[in-house]
């Protein structure tokens, strides 16, 4: 006998988990697939050689009381199950230009007196810079909570004076304020949280970066896989149910409606509504079939550019990564200010060709979360971008087998981003007591990511608003959510995971958030006095050898 759903959710990544929650909350019958044998898309741990790594999340804004997180984990309840840390209040991120560092804290006003002590002859550009990026960011906030005439007049004049960053770029954004190249350096720093050039980036794209980070960076205490394991439990908790280890082999439709998905193994599940949390390619591409897509939606497929990949290094440390400077803050290394130079590096196989990347993200997970520490042992996690096209020679083997040329590459790659981090870190690379790299090849094998892509669709000027890809599809009873549509990072598709579950639903979004969760407990990572008893006895031993 066929099962049948009233919604299948395709991918267990946070957008995928939320929507699940949100419909099987609203009383759905729900069924979520995931290929992979754990929960969480990007969100997912893994654990090598005792050592837990986290791949996607290393730090998320929004959940301070009355941040955007905030609100949607109490909401649906799996605040019950949470915890963070929050990363250094007075430096959650750390860029380094060249040998010289400088510190982004918490909070904009604190934000505006940081850089213009940096840079004193920038002060009004600095003031001019940081409050377009607020009036960008709550603009386009502002036009979604549009209620009656009065307020959609409010929103269109303020809509037309930020209609001339549409076209524009993050780099453009930086260059009508700022002068120094240094400070556009510094400010254009963060970009590893979208992949792209700043040059290429589109402006409300750099400006919702920015704007994300206001009030502080947090870092869920376990890691990233707690967020999965906090929705799951409320999914079940609901009704809803999970399949791990379920390749979904294609969406079934009929007279341009969804009737249901077939697995890999040939099982067929009716549900009159899908939500794909995989990115467009695989969704139309593979599951639908190109044949059910119209003209206009084939040719959006065939232009539609992915971003950039990395070379992921998780390793661990036994050394003193405090008195060597680090804290839990995260650091972004760049050789020179030309930042826009580095991420075009990040478009090609540079990191391949050169001694050493141009730059690098370093975090250290045990200092964020220092009840993660064991024997002493810091955990860390370094990435630097690279194109996919760098492993297509090896894209036809498989996950487990590669040829030796593949492995050969590895131990190389490896040893030049241990030496990049040598030169910011002395005396790091002679106290590895493991490490692994990943590469775009793995992106692809654990996250079914199209070109092991980072952030889905790049964030092209072209490719966000209008031109990403819609939750509502042209195929009824299709919906997306994930990094393609409104946005990426945990908070962007957590948010399309909501507009997914309302678009089903046919309700506004304070209808789903009913569960009334605990308050968010957070923890300063830098300072354990503040932690319970409990946790301050688990830090003190595992910081013993």
């Amino acid at each position: 006998m066929t099962k049948t759903y009233d919604t299948i959710i395709i991918g267990s990544g946070a957008g995928g988990l939320t929507a699940a929650v949100a419909l099987a909350q609203a009383g759905q019958k729900v069924l979520v697939c995931e290929q992979h044998d754990v929960a969480g898309g990007w969100t997912h741990s893994f654990t090598l050689n005792g050592y837990r790594f986290s791949p996607g999340v290393h730090y998320i804004g929004g959940i301070e009381e009355g941040g955007s997180l905030n609100r949607i984990y109490r909401g649906l309840g799996v605040s019950n199950h949470l915890e963070f840390c929050e990363l250094n209040p007075d430096g959650f991120d750390h860029i380094v230009i060249g040998d010289k560092q400088y510190d982004f804290p918490k909070g904009k006003e604190n934000l505006k007196a940081r850089l213009t002590e940096y840079f004193p002859h920038e002060a009004e550009g600095i003031e001019g810079y940081i409050e377009m990026v607020d009036k960008m960011v709550t603009g386009v906030n502002s036009l979604g909570k549009v209620k009656n005439a009065q307020t959609a007049v409010k929103a269109a004049g303020k809509s037309m004076s930020l209609l001339r960053w549409a076209t524009r770029s993050g780099q453009d954004l930086i260059e009508h304020f700022i002068t120094d190249p240094v400070l556009r350096g510094v400010l254009a720093g963060q970009s590893g949280d979208h992949g792209m050039p700043p040059s290429q980036v589109s402006a409300f794209v750099h400006a919702g970066i920015t704007h994300h980070y206001f009030n502080g960076g947090y870092y869920p205490r376990g890691g990233a896989f707690a967020i999965p394991r906090a929705f799951v439990r409320e999914l079940k908790q609901a009704g809803g149910e999970l399949r791990l280890s379920t390749s979904v082999e294609k969406i079934l439709v009929e007279d341009g409606k969804t009737i249901g998905i077939r697995l890999a193994d040939g099982e067929v599940i009716h549900s009159k509504y899908i939500v794909s949390n995989a990115d467009p390619e695989v969704t139309f591409g593979k599951l639908t079939g190109r044949e059910a897509l119209s003209k206009k939606l084939l040719g959006k497929l065939d232009r539609v550019t992915y971003s950039t990949s990395a070379l992921s290094l998780f390793f661990a440390v036994d050394m003193d990564l405090k008195e060597a400077g680090l804290d839990s803050g995260n650091f972004w290394f760049y050789d020179n200010e030309d930042v826009d130079g580095a991420y075009e590096h990040g478009l090609t196989d540079y990191a391949l060709k050169a001694e050493m990347p141009s730059s690098m993200f370093l975090t250290v997970t045990t200092l964020k979360d220092p009840s993660k520490m064991h024997g002493g042992v810091h955990t860390c996690e370094a990435f630097t971008f690279v194109d996919y096209d760098a492993f297509e020679e090896w894209s036809g083997s498989k996950y487990g087998d590669r040829p030796a040329g593949y492995e050969a590459e590895k131990e190389e790659l490896a040893e030049k981003l241990f030496r990049k981090l040598e030169k910011h870190v002395p005396g790091i690379s002679k106290n590895i007591v493991f490490w692994n790299l990943a590469t775009p090849l793995t992106n692809e094998h654990y996250i079914n990511a199209t070109r092991g892509n980072q952030y889905g669709i790049s964030k092209s000027r072209r490719q966000v608003g209008p031109g990403a890809f819609p939750i509502r599809t042209e195929i009824e009873g299709l919906f997306l959510c994930g990094a393609s549509t409104l946005s990426h990072g945990v908070a962007g598709v957590t948010a399309s995971g909501i507009a997914a579950a309302k678009s089903i639903l046919g309700c506004s979004a304070s209808d789903l958030f009913t569960q009334d969760g605990a308050e968010m407990k957070i923890y300063p990572s830098d300072d354990i006095s503040a932690w319970s008893p409990e946790l301050q006895k688990k830090i003190e031993k595992g910081k013993k050898r």
